[in-house]
C-alpha cells in the first residue's frame, strides 16, 4: 500500500547541490499520477519520492529525487500541467481540492464517451444549477433564503443535490425555528474542478450582494404549549458517505 502523508511529516529537507533535474522528475510525476486511482496532494507525492529513496537505496535516481523539496515537486507539477495544455494533448492535469489528477481533455469527450455507451452522466437541471449556485456563493444558507432568491420552493431540488453528494448539512441557524443550513461538499469542488471556494467566478463581488429577506413563516414562531424543539425543521437524510459538519 502506498504511504500516507501522516507517515512522512513535513520537515525542512536538505537542499540539493545541484537541485533535482526537472527532466528526471517529470516522468516520475507522470507515472505516479497515471497509476493513482485518486487525486494526489503535493505532500503525498513528496512522501512517495522519499519512500522510494529509502526502499530503493541502490537506485541513484530514486535517491536524488528523494531529497527534493515540496516547492520543487509543486513546481514540477505546474510545469507538467502547463506543458500538456500548451501541447494540446488528449489528457490534462488538474489541481483540485483533493490533489493533482489526470483527466481527459473535454475536447475529446465525444470519443471517450463511446467507451461507455451505456453510462451517461446524469445532468443537473437549470433549476438545480441555480439553487446550487446560490448555496455555493452564500453558504451556509437556509432553504428559505434560497427560496427568497429564486422565488420558488426548492425542497426537492435541495434533496436531489444532497443525494448527489454536492451539498451537505452545515448546521442550524439561530433564527426562529432553527432552520437547517446548507453548504457545498469536497465533491462539489472536485466535480467543478475547483481547489477551493475562492476560485468561484466573481466570488467576492457576489458574496457582497444583499439577498432578499425570506417571508416570515408563522409555523416557525415558537408556541408556549409546544415542547422545546418540536417546531424545528426536520433534517433530510444525507446520502451515504456525505457527512455534515
Amino acid at each position: 500500500a502506498p504511504p500516507t502523508v501522516a507517515e512522512f511529516p513535513a520537515r525542512q529537507l536538505p537542499l540539493l547541490d545541484p537541485p533535482p533535474d526537472g527532466d528526471a522528475l517529470a516522468p516520475v510525476l507522470e507515472a505516479l499520477l497515471f497509476a493513482s486511482p485518486r487525486p494526489l496532494p503535493t505532500r503525498e507525492i513528496l512522501g512517495l519520492l522519499r519512500s522510494a529513496a529509502e526502499n530503493e537505496s541502490e537506485h541513484i535516481g530514486a535517491a536524488a529525487l528523494g531529497r527534493a523539496r515540496e516547492g520543487e515537486v509543486h513546481a514540477g507539477l505546474v510545469a507538467l500541467r502547463d506543458r500538456w495544455a500548451k501541447e494540446g494533448r488528449g489528457v490534462r492535469l488538474d489541481e483540485t481540492a483533493a490533489g493533482w489528477q489526470m483527466a481527459t481533455a473535454p475536447e475529446c469527450g465525444a470519443w471517450v464517451r463511446e467507451l461507455f455507451p451505456g453510462e451517461r452522466p446524469a445532468r443537473l437541471s437549470p433549476a438545480a444549477l441555480e439553487t446550487l449556485a446560490v448555496i455555493a456563493y452564500r453558504q451556509p444558507i437556509a432553504r428559505a433564503e434560497v427560496e427568497a432568491v429564486r422565488g420558488v420552493a426548492v425542497d426537492g431540488t435541495v434533496q436531489t443535490l444532497l443525494d448527489r453528494g454536492l451539498l451537505r448539512i452545515a448546521g442550524r441557524s439561530e433564527a426562529p425555528g432553527r432552520p437547517i443550513l446548507y453548504g457545498t461538499t469536497d465533491f462539489f469542488l472536485e466535480h467543478f474542478g475547483l481547489r477551493d471556494l475562492a476560485e468561484l467566478p466573481n466570488a467576492e463581488e457576489l458574496k457582497r450582494v444583499v439577498l432578499p429577506r425570506p417571508k416570515e413563516d408563522p409555523s416557525t414562531k415558537p408556541q408556549a404549549s409546544r415542547p422545546e424543539g418540536e417546531e424545528r425543521e426536520s433534517a433530510p437524510e444525507p446520502p451515504s458517505g456525505v457527512h455534515s459538519s
